[in-house]
Order: C-alpha cells, then structure tokens, then sequence
C-alpha cells in the first residue's frame, strides 16, 4: 500500500509540471538571422484584426501585446520563422 501511495504521489507532482509546459507557447530555437522582421510580425498582428502595442522577443518566440476590437488586452505568441501564432492569452 505504502508503495502505490509513492508512485500516486509521484504522478500527481508530474501532473502541474507537464500541464505548464503544455500551455507555453513553442517556436524552436532558430537563429536570430532567420527570423522574420518585428514589422513582418507586426503586420501579421494587424491582419488579424488587432491594435499591436508592443512587439518584443521571449523565450524564442515573438510576443505581441494587442488590442481587440472589443477594446480587450491579449498577448500572442508567434514562430519568429514562419509567422504562424502559436498562443496566446486574453486578458479577462
């Protein structure tokens, strides 16, 4: 009994980790010289109908921080290669 309780234990503390990493955004780790452009990046923001207020680089990734057509605060999460969004969180 005391051993199932470890490896129940066990799983549980792997759980909160791997839920964690499952909800970050993954774009790799190409060089910085393969990146689009923060304009590129910034237009692709745009052409999906947001007000991009700030564009910055974060753990491989572009993060923009936007506005919707509500007026609600968001931040996206897009491949630096490829320009495909990856994530991202809406502001409640």
């Amino acid at each position: 009994m005391l051993q199932l309780s470890a490896v129940v234990l066990a799983m549980g503390a792997a759980v909160p980790a791997f839920a964690e990493e499952e909800g970050k955004a993954s774009c790799g780790n190409a060089p910085r010289e393969q990146w689009l452009s923060e304009d590129a990046i910034k237009a692709k923001g745009t052409a999906l109908g947001y007000e991009v207020r700030r564009v910055k680089a974060e753990d491989g990734c572009y993060e923009l921080y936007v506005v919707d057509k509500n007026g609600a605060k968001a931040e996206l999460y897009f491949n630096p290669v490829t320009g495909e969004r990856v994530n991202g969180k809406e502001d409640d």
